[in-house]
């Protein structure tokens, strides 16, 4: 497990869940930790099993000085493309922490714009802490999301794939034509509604 650095001050970390899925919303989450109460086993949201993910959400929730969870619609990806609706999440999420953070490091290459000072960390969520909790964060909330989704649209899967393009996803695609929370823009879905 990587020791992750925990930032000095009120910082939060800023991370998203779901740019790729073809279907439901990008979420995105923000953490300010408590340097006072660590959390053991943060990690990037990808490299930790579903089961440790839950049962570190908990725990984030519980020892964070402020965390939040936002999202950007299918309508609102569709409108102003994922990336924009990246950013608006993002935003979103920072303007519902209870504490006003002093800066915030944003996983990835780019920043929403904010408030205040913020910095872009290339794989963030496996080297600072506060960006593996909102990774964590913004993964759990998502996959929750997309569990509910699959009780109204058990066609295409969306329990196991949450959304990515996988094989099967692409074939309940041609068999049933797009949901209503299918990506409209994303290239797959796109083509599927150029042949109805």
């Amino acid at each position: 497990m990587p020791e992750l650095i925990v930032p000095v001050g009120l910082v939060c970390g800023i991370d998203e869940a779901g740019r790729g899925p073809l279907a439901g919303p990008v979420v995105a989450a923000a953490v300010i930790l408590d340097p006072a109460r660590p959390i053991p086993g943060l990690d990037d949201s990808k490299k930790l099993s579903e089961k440790k993910r839950d049962a570190l959400a908990a725990v984030i929730r519980e020892r964070a000085l402020a965390w939040a969870v936002a999202e950007a619609s299918v309508e609102e990806i569709d409108r102003l493309n994922i990336l924009h609706a990246t950013m608006l999440a993002m935003q979103r999420a920072v303007a519902c922490l209870s504490i006003v953070p002093e800066r915030a490091m944003v996983d990835g290459n780019r920043c929403p714009k904010l408030g205040m000072p913020a910095e872009a960390v290339v794989k963030g969520d496996g080297k600072i802490a506060s960006i593996a909790a909102a990774s964590i964060l913004a993964k759990t909330v998502r996959d929750a999301g997309m569990l509910a989704l699959h009780a109204e649209y058990p066609y295409y899967g969306f329990d196991r794939h949450m959304g990515y393009p996988t094989a099967a996803h692409c074939a309940a695609l041609e068999t049933h034509g797009p949901s209503p929370v299918h990506r409209r823009s994303f290239g797959p879905v796109a083509r599927q509604l150029s042949l109805l």
